[in-house]
């Protein structure tokens, strides 16, 4: 091969000459990001090599870990600098000479989009790509829904764009979407051999554009779009983008190339302009700001885990054991009784062997956990653990004294985590002789699958151990949110807001399903009387003391205890479909009566209101009490442990977009209506008078 020689370098997009390849390379970290740096100096560098008569042929590679891993989404609502990136790779779809991208890592967004206007692809076989914009409330709005449905057919393209799932380079290849793979860790020298054989065997400037054949495939079948919206309903429901995505590719098979590409960009900027997007895009930046912890700087020390101890193989136990045998962490778990010890053990290995029948797990891996995980009877088995986490009963005499023996046995320096759902972590922390060691890790049902993990630290919790905490969430693959101590902390602290609403509404005359059904369709996946069926009326309740005080603590002394024993709120069949209940109708009726509440018509407007407005209200009293330190900080709590609808942004977001002179107005007439559970939170007061909102408070 001839020695390299320089067309063009700056900071970002350097060009090489390497024998009659250009070679150009974009160094824009840490992600490669489409923004206006790295499109001019894209563009540059292709010009530049068109004009060179010693340019046969042109390489786009990336530094870094990463191909172009998408647009640069705080470009988004600005002034666009040009080129815009359509203009970037309609420079490079219509180049002279073959144009190669070589990618690795992923080709993400705007950067498999790129990589389609090139006339061949390459790659090494741990390179993944898709069309992941739909997870920002978007379409890919750069040929995306025009281009990659003519490479790897309607139906696969309609299921990575509307899933936003990513390709591995082996099926990429198998489709056609790559041309061939190279070395791993050779795909500079692998691209440029390749585009040596493109020059040497004059192949043709193949544009994606022209291809017709997956197009006719898809027009020979005329249900196919109806049957995609039919089979994804579910999954789709409530979110605009998907459909706009399926309207797209509609378009590609009714118009022409350039009539779709306008259609795409119509039904992008359709997108853009929404709330969902604005919502979604709030969401993925809260979801990185929940990572950053103020006061903990980025060098605090952390603390190594090396092995972990779960006490309690319950249900919640033997949940947050598989997420450390997930992570190849070694575990021990400790119960009380040997067959409350093998039925977690049965719990843990029917779960691996569910995934593994899934085929989202290979069946080898589940001896592999399995073997990690050390059973036992005994708490001093947990004395060479770096981290414990208590998971036994919510009464805090049980985990004060659980403490108390866990602070003779641990060895110096462990992590000692308790997973309450609501209890004071300092009267835990108490009972030990080290309350700098000890932290709240909050998990959420079931623990293996929830994304969410709240961090509560104390006055007394050290940095180390919160920095570790944080750490920890990562490697186990929970989204970490750090929250002070404070009653249910910041996820069941605005649960409980709405459970007392939904139980005062019950009372007044608004039955279980119309109270769901405005949850519903408000976004969420089941209404909060199906999901207290769905987890149990009898968690959290004792039998011994319960005093048919509440409707909750009736039906569970009538052995109603959700969906599990065939009745709570609602009635079961055997496939735990949920009818009205005349059972539960009845006992609302008759406590109502008891207590002297006069039952009336309930709009859907006041349940609403009451319901949603008072989880605001919960949520700003949480930031005045500082147990969140940020608004969105609530919002990734109550999106990823509890089903508030993604395209909402969570709770305090949705608040700005509803405004807050409305909901303060509303909260000061259902103060008068209703008592001071509706006081509006002095930071509402605030903010209106100041005319700011949540988000723009951070």
């Amino acid at each position: 091969m001839a020695a390299a020689g320089s067309l063009v370098t700056d900071a970002v997009v350097s060009s090489a000459l390497e024998g009659r390849i250009a070679v150009v390379t974009v160094n824009y970290p840490p992600v490669n990001a489409l923004g206006a740096a790295v499109r001019q100096g894209v563009s540059l560098a292709i010009t530049q090599a068109e004009q060179d008569a010693a340019v046969g042929a042109i390489v786009l590679v990336c530094e870094g870990r990463t191909f172009f891993a998408g647009a640069d989404i705080t470009e988004f609502g600005k002034r666009m600098i040009e080129p815009s990136l359509r203009a970037m790779l309609a420079q490079i779809e219509n180049a002279t000479k073959p144009v190669i991208a070589a990618i690795h890592g992923t080709a993400l967004g705007g950067g498999l989009e790129t990589a389609l206007v090139a006339h061949y692809r390459v790659g090494v076989p741990s390179a993944r790509v898709g069309l992941p914009e739909v997870n920002l409330g978007l379409l890919p709005g750069a040929g995306g829904t025009q281009r990659l449905p003519r490479v790897i057919g309607v139906e696969k393209a309609l299921d990575l764009m509307t899933s936003g799932a990513l390709l591995a380079a082996g099926p990429a290849l198998t489709m056609g979407l790559f041309d061939e793979l190279v070395e791993e860790g050779e795909l500079r020298k692998g691209a440029i051999n390749f585009a040596n054989k493109v020059l040497d065997e004059r192949r043709p400037l193949v544009k994606v554009r022209h291809r017709s054949g997956k197009l006719d495939e898809a027009r020979a079948n005329p249900k196919l779009f109806t049957d995609f919206r039919k089979a994804n309903a579910k999954r789709f429901r409530g979110f605009k983008a998907p459909e706009n995505i399926i309207r797209s590719v509609e378009g590609a098979l009714q118009l022409s190339f350039d009539e779709g590409m306008a259609r795409e960009r119509e039904l992008f900027d359709e997108l853009l302009q929404d709330s969902q997007s604005a919502a979604m895009r709030h969401v993925f930046f809260a979801e990185r700001q929940a990572a950053k912890i103020d006061d903990v700087e980025p060098d605090t020390p952390t603390l190594p885990i090396a092995k972990v101890g779960v006490i309690g193989a319950g249900t919640m136990g033997s949940g947050i054991v598989m997420n450390f045998l997930n992570a190849g962490i070694p575990s021990v778990i400790v119960e009380t009784k040997q067959e409350a010890l093998d039925r977690g053990l049965g719990l843990i290995r029917k779960n691996y062997e569910n995934t593994a029948a899934k085929g989202k797990m290979k069946a080898e891996y589940i001896e592999i956990r399995m073997g990690l995980l050390t059973p036992s009877l005994a708490l001093e088995d947990l004395a060479d653990c770096d981290l414990i986490i208590e998971a036994v009963f919510e009464n805090i005499n049980v985990k004060k004294e659980v403490f108390a023996k866990l602070d003779k046995i641990a060895k110096p320096g462990a992590i000692l985590a308790t997973n309450t759902s609501y209890l004071d972590v300092e009267v835990i922390a108490a009972a030990t002789s080290r309350p700098a060691s000890v932290i709240g890790l909050h998990f959420f049902s079931p623990a293996n699958i929830m994304k969410l993990l709240e961090i509560v630290r104390t006055n007394y919790t050290a940095l180390p151990i919160v920095a570790t905490a944080a750490k920890l969430a990562k490697t186990i693959g929970k989204v970490g949110v750090t929250v002070g101590n404070g009653f249910g902390f910041v996820g069941n602290r605005i649960l409980a807001a709405r459970d007392r609403e939904v139980n005062k509404l019950l009372l007044e005359g608004a039955t279980p399903s119309e109270i769901d059904r405005v949850l519903y369709e408000f976004g969420f996946p089941m209404g909060h009387l199906q999901m207290r069926d769905l987890v149990g009326l009898d968690v959290g309740w004792d039998r011994e003391t319960s005093a048919s005080s509440t409707v909750r603590e009736i039906l569970n002394e009538m052995g109603r205890h959700g969906q599990k024993s065939g009745g709570g709120y609602y009635d079961y069949d055997e496939q735990r479909n949920p009818t009205p209940s005349p059972i539960a109708a009845k006992v609302i009726a008759d406590f109502a009566a008891n207590q002297g509440v006069a039952q009336r018509n309930v709009s859907e407007d006041e349940v609403r209101d009451r319901v949603l407005y008072a989880m605001v209200n919960e949520g700003a009293r949480i930031l005045d009490d500082k147990i969140a330190v940020r608004a969105s900080d609530i919002d990734i709590v109550w999106i990823t442990g509890y089903g508030w609808p993604r395209y909402r942004g969570g709770p305090m977001f949705w608040a700005d977009l509803e405004g807050l002179p409305k909901i303060l107005a509303r909260l000061k007439e259902l103060e008068a209506a209703h008592g001071a559970d509706f006081t509006p939170s002095p930071l509402i007061e605030r903010l209106v008078s100041e005319g700011r909102g949540f988000v723009e408070r951070q």
